[in-house]
């Protein structure tokens, strides 16, 4: 391997000669790049917060375009009797609800048997409600085994079984798992003894009402919940909930009135709060948004902002502006805007809401308001012309994303350059070595000439010295 020592030669500062050069070099680009970067960088920064602001506000009017959202239902009157819930069906109005009973779940039990006693052989078909399944019994099986057949069939999932000991000894309890009347339990025996319905052998747990047998007991009888609605319509349903039985209301019952106990009283009332939290939620992210955008495109003595003059900037709040004092055309004949639902600006722009003239208009004909924002029939309304004018700009191919992907692109393309410059400079650095390593040699050379001239001169006969 080579080795330069150098300005051995010329005794110049070789090194030094060549870090000055390359950094006269390297330093306006550098500052070129940093400074180009951090415009990149801080345009990018302010586009994202831009398409931030706008994508919310874009959101805070989603609420207003969806018809679920218009002429909800609210309704009172739960308590320790009923729970109450309403929809849009529901008219505005008032009931009385008295519960005469809340559903049961049928529950039988089987006479006492021993522990270790085989009960009977044979099949048992049990039913509750839709559900129908047979359970083979030896004529080994104690009550316990043919509890655990029960809970075990794959076909079961109307009744449990469990056993509960006293004195006696064991008795089997049949549970249905749901309330009322049509789920009530049925069980039929076909008995090895040959007699299916007496109370020996595997017909000792019989239980069918329709045919008169029941070897087993009653604990407790399967019913359905009843209501009383404005003290003479009686409505009875096979568990506690009553769905419809008004037009938009569900009434769960809870616990039976007693003698002494009041009726519980449900009002129906008309809810449009959408519209007023929704303008307010809307006027709140537009205010948001304007605030951003003056700092954004500010200019003047106090100093300018990041997106003074931006041609984008000006075009989205210029076609927001525009926006929100369109009217939009109604079946009535009539129209409205948003000023004309309360919406008002300042003199800066900013927002805010005139909560009695909105109150107004919602009671004169909440109809119209609902038509505002959705349209009617193929025409969309103020909130889907809303939602397109947004979508120009935030969708992921829109006008805010595509400047910065095109900034993001030219960001990306600085690393190239850097590493394209860093190779330039590398390529310098060698080439000023060995131009000035050459001339250090050179010099050298003619230093290591004149030296041996000069001896040899100084050799010659006839030459005299010159004293000093």
């Amino acid at each position: 391997m080579a080795i330069s020592f150098n300005g051995l030669g010329s005794g110049l500062a070789v090194s030094d000669i060549v870090d000055a050069l390359i950094n006269a070099e390297r330093t306006p680009f550098t500052s070129r790049l940093n400074n180009k970067e951090a415009t990149l960088t801080t345009d990018i920064s302010a586009a994202g917060a831009l398409k931030s602001a706008l994508e919310k506000l874009q959101t805070s009017m989603e609420a207003l375009g969806e018809v679920d959202n218009y002429q909800k239902r609210s309704i009172s009157g739960s308590d320790d009797f009923v729970t109450l819930s309403s929809d849009k069906d529901a008219e505005p109005g008032g009931y009385n609800v008295k519960v005469n009973n809340l559903a049961t779940e049928h529950k039988l039990m089987s006479s006492a048997f021993a522990e270790d006693a085989a009960v009977g052989e044979g099949t048992l078909t049990i039913a509750s409600g839709e559900n129908s399944f047979d359970i083979d019994v030896s004529d080994t099986a104690t009550l316990s085994e043919i509890r655990d057949a029960i809970n075990d069939s794959k076909d079961n999932d109307s009744v449990t079984a469990t056993i509960i000991t006293d004195d006696s000894g064991q008795h089997l309890v049949l549970s249905a798992k749901n309330s009322g009347v049509e789920n009530a339990i049925k069980v039929t025996a076909t008995d090895a003894d040959g007699n299916n319905t007496d109370a020996a052998g595997l017909s000792a747990l019989a239980y069918d009402t329709g045919s008169g047998v029941t070897n087993i007991n009653e604990v407790i009888a399967a019913t359905d919940a009843s209501i009383t609605i404005d003290g003479n319509l009686t409505v009875t349903s096979s568990d506690n909930e009553f769905a419809n039985v008004i037009d938009g209301v569900t009434i769960t019952a809870k616990k039976a009135h007693g003698t002494d106990d009041d009726d519980s009283t449900l009002k129906i009332t008309e809810n449009n709060n959408n519209i007023k939290a929704g303008l307010n939620s809307f006027i709140e992210s537009y205010n948001e948004l304007l605030e951003l955008s003056n700092n954004l495109g500010k200019s003047g003595e106090s100093g300018a902002g990041v997106m003074a003059g931006d041609s984008m900037l000006r075009g989205v709040m210029s076609k927001l502006r525009q926006q929100l004092t369109s009217e939009v055309s109604l079946s009535d004949g009539g129209s409205l805007s948003l000023s004309k639902l309360g919406v008002e600006a300042d003199r800066y722009g900013k927002l805010s809401l005139d909560t009695e003239r909105l109150n107004e208009q919602v009671e004169a004909d909440v109809d119209l308001v609902q038509e505002f924002f959705l349209g009617e029939g193929d025409e969309g309304g103020f909130a889907q012309s809303f939602d397109e004018l947004m979508s120009f700009y935030t969708d992921s191919d829109g006008i805010v994303q595509n400047r910065i992907d095109s900034k993001q692109t030219q960001l990306d393309g600085l690393d190239d350059e850097r590493i394209d410059f860093a190779r330039k400079m590398e390529s310098l650095e060698s080439r000023l070595y060995a131009q000035y390593n050459s001339m250090d040699l050179l010099v050298a050379q003619m230093n290591s000439t004149s030296s041996y001239v000069q001896a040899q001169l100084d050799n010659m006969p006839g030459v005299v010295k010159q004293s000093k």
